[in-house]
């Protein structure tokens, strides 16, 4: 969600309605101009756009997380963020929310179901949107103590988002002991992923304490017309229809060039094999149970030059250490409530970004994921390390990733009624143990409203029978792991969280490494109010 900080690197993300205009008197002279001739092809694609256009549909990824969202799986992410500093005026920060919110439009969007599910729901604006509903204020009792926000953090993620209304929320959270406020952020995760780089909590953010001014703001917002179910459910007739387009322009290119597409498509479906493969195997967990809707929360604090010590130390790469930190944790924690691990290995599902640059901050998924083994029966934390580094780098330079990205495509071309019932056998499979999932962040100071950031901590949405996920968000020199456990099947998440802290202290003293100091904010020494760093 940070890896693309302040309103001076972003910009206004457009969306359809503001260029439906030229694009109807495009189609419009097309039709004209070729008359009769026209292709059936070309016929429906203008239909479809005087019906409505939007192109705002929803991914196949961004459908399914939908359709993975039943029982108590929630599927939104979010985070907990601690600033320094007296807490701001609700209004103030109301406000401050209202001048940003046109570098996220999605943000001023509610999902649009088509009738009968014939089609994937689209985005369309709300006429209705209501800051004060999406912006909200709490306060932690005395003496508003961390574990009280995390408790508080847990029940905002416990409660699932309305879909009739722009999915995300931001809680303003005050009495925070030590002169500090926090702000809890929570977003469907159809609507973003961790690494896209623009989300609502993102646009918050200056680089400075003080800037030399708010972004720009457009014209005044007006919501397009919402369209009546019988245009929706027309639309999205077409749209089945006119997305072939693409497959037949890749039956032109097979034509022309039909040993290369021959090859491509041989290596393709190799690559869905390794990673389709490489699902069936995780084994039976105390982890892998049936899950409720109530959640727990808990944080460790990590020191990101002190990982990269241990890596230049003992080898790998950082995210190994992390991998290993994990492994290590979840076997201690197994171990000490009498769960046998020997040549036991549990599987990470690894999500990673597949998001090109041009691509970089636009909205919607565009993640894939590798399996990574977890070797929870290996005590010795230098050869887990070992272990997990050689193993993530065959999986590097197999075909995993890719493979995992074509089934995820596949989804697009799949009617709406079978990728949904896809999606939710997915979820009765065990094809991973837990999610671990690594968002690099901006290595700099962040503000808001002149507050500084100290630290963030992310949160991870748990899938059925999955009860237990690690979060991983690096920012200024930390590296902190948010723990999701459900609230019933995993008691004793603070339990598990120290397991964590032990494993990365033990990696750091086999490593002999020392943490190290975040970057300091220019002038810093001349202002007051910073708060106590964050405790475990």
């Amino acid at each position: 969600m940070l890896s693309q900080i302040g309103h001076r690197a972003l910009s206004p993300l457009p969306t359809s309605c503001e260029c439906s205009s030229a694009i109807k008197k495009a189609a419009y002279h097309n039709l004209y101009t070729e008359g009769i001739s026209a292709s059936p092809v070309t016929v429906l694609a203008v239909l479809r756009i005087f019906a409505h256009v939007s192109g705002d549909r929803l991914s196949g990824l961004d459908a399914s997380f939908l359709h993975l969202e039943q029982g108590g799986a929630h599927m939104h992410v979010a985070s907990t963020l601690i600033f320094e500093g007296p807490t701001p005026d609700y209004g103030e920060f109301r406000d401050h929310v209202a001048s940003r919110l046109h570098l996220v439009p999605r943000f001023r969007q509610k999902l649009r179901f088509v009738p009968l599910g014939l089609g994937r729901p689209v985005w369309e604006d709300d006429p209705h949107l209501n800051l004060e509903y999406h912006v909200r204020q709490t306060a932690l009792p005395p003496p508003g103590s961390e574990e009280q926000l995390r408790i508080l953090a847990a029940r905002i993620f416990s409660q699932a988002l309305d879909r009739s209304k722009p999915l995300w929320e931001l809680w303003l959270v005050d009495g925070l002991y030590g002169d500090r406020f926090a702000v809890v952020g929570k977003s469907h995760h159809c609507l973003v992923d961790g690494v896209s780089g623009v989300d609502i909590t993102t646009v918050l953010f200056d680089i400075d304490r003080e800037p030399v001014g708010p972004p720009a703001s457009p014209e005044e917002w007006l919501p397009r017309p919402e369209p009546s179910d019988a245009e929706v459910l027309a639309e999205a007739v077409l749209d089945r229809v006119t997305n072939p387009t693409e497959i037949a322009g890749g039956v032109a290119g097979l034509l022309r060039a039909p040993g290369e597409i021959a090859s491509r498509i041989q290596e393709g479906l190799s690559a869905v094999g390794e990673f389709a493969g490489t699902g069936m195997g995780a084994p039976p967990s105390p982890f892998n149970v049936d899950i409720g809707g109530h959640r727990r929360f808990a944080w460790v604090p990590g020191n990101l030059g002190q990982m990269k010590q241990i890596k230049d130390r003992l080898g790998g790469t950082v995210n190994d250490v992390v991998l290993a930190a994990v492994a290590g944790a979840l076997g201690r924690y197994l171990r000490a409530r009498g769960h046998s691990t020997a040549d036991l290995e549990l599987r990470a599902m690894v999500p990673i970004s597949v998001r090109t640059e041009d691509e970089h901050g636009a909205l919607g998924n565009r993640v894939s994921a590798m399996m990574a083994p977890l070797p929870v029966g290996v005590e010795d934390p230098v050869q887990r390390l070992r272990t997990i580094s050689e193993t993530m780098g065959d999986l590097k330079a197999s075909r995993q990733a890719v493979g995992a990205t074509l089934l995820t495509e596949l989804t697009a071309f799949a009617p709406p009624t079978i990728a949904a019932q896809a999606a939710r056998l997915q979820s009765r499979q065990r094809f991973f143990n837990l999610v671990v999932t690594n968002v690099p962040g901006p290595q700099f100071p962040l503000f808001v409203l002149g507050r500084e950031l100290q630290v963030v901590f992310p949160m991870v949405p748990l899938a059925k029978r999955q009860a237990v996920c690690v979060g991983i968000m690096s920012y200024n020199g930390q590296v902190n792991f948010g723990l999701i456990g459900d609230y019933d099947a995993i008691p004793d998440l603070d339990g598990l969280a120290g397991d964590l802290q032990n494993a990365l202290a033990e990696l750091a003293a086999v490593a002999e490494a020392s943490p190290t100091e975040p970057q300091k904010p220019a002038g810093a020494a001349m202002h007051d109010g910073a708060g106590a760093p964050a405790q475990s």
